[in-house]
């Protein structure tokens, strides 16, 4: 039973937006196709519970949507980010095996042309479309996961929020402009907007999802500090606010701050830990460095 609860103990919520979409397709008469639609969605979420739960991440719960949907975890940006561009890969996986097993029994003569044609074809969509570089798809992970790699944290995810919100708009104009063509594409644009209100709100909130991962940069530090790594230098004017190189963070590096004159002379050279405790000290996180360490 414990291991059951490891693996497969995971609460599974639909999401309102996946409610309406499924009531929409019944309504018009497509519930063999949303009965499918919902076993590729659940296994597809399935793979990404397996594989984060594989890197002992402590997974809440996944919020199923009709295009793919949302693992809720308690880690953000304090795992190293070859994991989750791992487990976010694991569920357009699970969609290439089940194509690969659709056209197999096709091939075998056990299931119909039809629902074969259909069932790959939600697949090749899901896994597709899942792969679009949109928070909170798949493709969205990755490309966040991606540019933490070389980019400061802050500026990750302000571009990530950015960048997602350009797609979704895109993903909003394209279903509308089926309307001059006789017709809205309702699902579409139901989703589009969706992407588009669930970035708005994380744009809004990029103070806590930062906050969240300085938070954690305690147990990156001791992470990369036991396997043994190079210090990331960061060079800065003694006059540069403490929040200010806080955002200057790279995710996976350990940092030195060199505070410098005015003269370009070395005046202190500081490890992370102090900026990190005068930034959680509100009263010194919008102080310049000079006054706190010099």
């Amino acid at each position: 039973m414990t291991n059951w609860n490891r693996w497969f103990g995971t609460i599974y919520r639909f999401h309102p937006l996946f409610s309406i979409v499924i009531l929409l397709s019944v309504l018009a008469g497509y519930f063999i196709e949303t009965a499918t639609l919902f076993a590729i969605v659940f296994v597809h979420e399935l793979g990404h519970v397996l594989a984060a739960k594989s890197f002992g991440w402590r997974v809440k719960e996944v919020q199923l949507l009709p295009f793919g949907g949302v693992v809720v975890v308690e880690e953000q940006g304090s795992v190293p980010a070859w994991q989750e561009i791992v487990v976010a890969l694991w569920g357009p996986l699970q969609n290439v095996w089940m194509i690969a097993a659709a056209a197999g029994l096709q091939w075998c003569g056990l299931i119909s042309g039809d629902w074969a044609a259909y069932f790959i074809q939600a697949n090749v969509f899901i896994a597709l479309f899942n792969l679009l570089p949109i928070l909170p798809l798949d493709g969205g992970k990755m490309m966040q996961s991606c540019l933490s790699l070389w980019l400061p944290y802050h500026r990750v995810i302000v571009f990530s929020c950015l960048i997602s919100l350009a797609f979704s708009s895109v993903l909003v104009a394209i279903s509308l402009l089926h309307a001059l063509r006789g017709g809205i594409q309702m699902n579409l644009l139901i989703i589009g907007l969706f992407l588009l209100y669930s970035n708005w709100y994380a744009y809004k909130g990029l103070s806590y999802h930062f906050m969240r991962f300085l938070i954690n940069r305690e147990f990156v530090l001791s992470r990369l500090m036991n396997q043994g790594t190079l210090a990331q230098p960061i060079v800065v004017n003694g006059r540069l606010k403490v929040t200010d190189i806080v955002r200057l963070f790279i995710r996976e590096k350990y940092h030195l701050i060199y505070v410098m004159d005015e003269r370009g002379a070395i005046c202190a050279v500081l490890p992370e830990q102090p900026l990190l405790q005068s930034y959680f000290n509100e009263s010194k996180r919008g102080c310049a460095i000079s006054e706190l360490f010099m």
